[in-house]
């Protein structure tokens, strides 16, 4: 059964970090609505004074963010000495686990424009506190699959078409890719019934149905086996998400996402006594 439109989503301007502006696609509420997944940003912006304020040291603890950049720079560090660049074509997924404090600084590029997005991944219960790891992902690691109709789609995590993207060993067994649709082309791909699936509108636009999804648009989707959308006049870009639900209850306080209000208590108290990092790594 072809999965149909649950809800459209366009987002909110807000204001995060030190004060970079960006638009929060989903995040607001109602958590469960997105199970496994709780967050989604859009940081792009062609004005550098919109996000050079970056997101200074600041903790996380019981999830995973995926920080995919497509145009421009992003620096960052640890609590621990680590420290890179997420440049064009990079994705960085961090697990947070048990708990990392980090920086996020957006550089953009030589034109101070930046292009890029965050998606925050729940970890179930039994995960939580996990030890920490990143992983960086280079453009050369991503696979690249054109089809005979001439649709590219970059696979980080997941499989289509027989081609296996790089993240494994994710509990929530996601699928992440970025998929280029030239005009008027259908697209189609199989998904697993009763995951979470949504797609977010990068360039030009797609009908499903008899809905027109447009740039800066996500769509949720209902259970199914598959999803298909038609490009429109200029094609379309998009990032194709799916997420095995956990279904467990969620305790949510800023960057720290736990199941209890005790376990958040524990962990700013942690925090305040310096007792919040558990692994090094």
């Amino acid at each position: 059964m072809n999965r149909t439109i649950r809800q459209i989503f366009s987002g909110q301007k807000v204001l995060e970090g030190a004060g970079v502006k960006l638009r929060r696609i989903f995040g607001f509420a109602n958590p469960e609505l997105f199970d496994p997944f709780l967050l989604f940003d859009d940081f792009s912006s062609e004005n550098r004074q919109d996000f050079i304020k970056g997101f200074p040291w600041h903790p996380h603890r019981g999830i995973e963010t995926i920080t995919y950049v497509l145009k421009g720079d992003v620096e960052h560090g640890d609590s621990l000495g680590n420290k890179g660049v997420i440049s064009t074509g990079e994705v960085q997924w961090m697990t947070a686990g048990s708990g990392i404090i980090h920086q996020e600084m957006p550089i953009g590029d030589s034109a101070g424009a930046l292009t890029g997005f965050q998606l925050w991944a729940n970890l179930p219960a039994s995960h939580k506190m996990m030890i920490p790891r990143y992983r960086s992902i280079t453009p050369a690691d991503i696979p690249v699959l054109t089809r005979n109709d001439k649709t590219v789609i970059k696979v980080v995590a997941g499989s289509i078409d027989g081609v296996r993207g790089p993240v494994d060993d994710v509990i929530i067994d996601p699928e992440y890719m970025d998929i280029a649709v030239e005009a008027e082309v259908e697209f189609t791909h199989a998904t697993h019934n009763g995951y979470t699936v949504f797609i977010y509108c990068i360039e030009g636009t797609a009908s499903i149905g008899e809905n027109t999804v447009e740039a800066g648009q996500l769509v949720l989707f209902n259970d199914g086996n598959a999803m298909s959308l038609a490009a429109g006049s200029n094609g379309v870009r998009f990032l194709f998400c799916s997420g095995k639900p956990l279904h467990e209850s969620i305790a949510w306080r800023g960057p720290i996402v736990m199941n209890t209000d005790e376990e958040l208590d524990l962990a700013f108290a942690e925090l305040q006594q310096d007792t919040f990092i558990k692994h090094r790594i």
